[in-house]
């Protein structure tokens, strides 16, 4: 069973990182990845897009990573290919170009399965109107399959979701080099680096300009 520590970590990799759910943990590679995956995920909203992106970069440079290919990657792709882009991130670096293709691949299978990892446990997020199943006429059936969803897949997803903490240490030596392994406070984040102040009056309405 994951620790306290562990559930902890894991909620934040999955949570919105909006305003009204800022990082209460210090962030690391693994929060820049979510980030980029909620670029990805918020494509088609330029607000969120531009909010996450600015979190995204300021974390980069927090995190001592500016000029890398990741912050150019981060920087150049269009919002809804990161993850995509991602497993080319080795090409467009300077060093180890020996074995960037091994690294490409490698990668690509890690890059997707994190991805997979996000998806469930962001699942609620893909339930905009009604949840799965709620359109099975059937009362028995529909309430077996609620019951899976909501006890069966909620109880397990901590145990599965300790996946992102090994893919993130794995994704972080294959793309920045195990000695980028650091952490920085939000608060630094924010005093330092220019990441968006969820407190701000501002940074609220411009984050949720979108559906007002």
């Amino acid at each position: 069973m994951p620790s306290p520590a562990e559930r902890t970590r894991i909620s934040q990799l999955t949570s919105t990182y909006s305003p009204d759910e800022p990082p209460r943990l210090p962030m690391d590679f693994g929060d820049l990845l979510s980030l980029m995956w909620r670029v990805d995920k918020h494509a088609d909203d330029s607000a969120k897009v531009r909010y996450y992106r600015k979190c995204a970069l300021a974390l980069v440079e927090g995190l001592g990573l500016s000029g890398r290919s990741l912050s150019r990657l981060i920087e150049m792709t269009t919002p809804g290919q990161l993850y995509q882009q991602l497993p080319n991130a080795p090409y467009r670096g300077t060093s180890r170009l020996v074995d960037a293709q091994d690294r490409k691949a490698a990668i690509g299978q890690l890059a997707q399965l994190r991805l997979d990892v996000l998806r469930i446990g962001t699942y609620h997020d893909q339930w905009p109107v009604s949840w799965p199943g709620s359109g099975i006429m059937d009362t028995e059936l529909r309430d077996r399959v609620f019951a899976v969803l909501f006890t069966a897949l909620q109880g397990q997803y901590e145990n599965f979701g300790r996946l992102l903490l090994v893919v993130d240490i794995v994704l972080g030596d294959l793309l920045v080099g195990i000695e980028h392994n650091r952490e920085i406070s939000l608060h630094r984040l924010i005093a330092e680096f220019n990441y968006p102040n969820f407190a701000d009056p501002k940074v609220r309405a411009a984050f949720y300009s979108s559906t007002i």
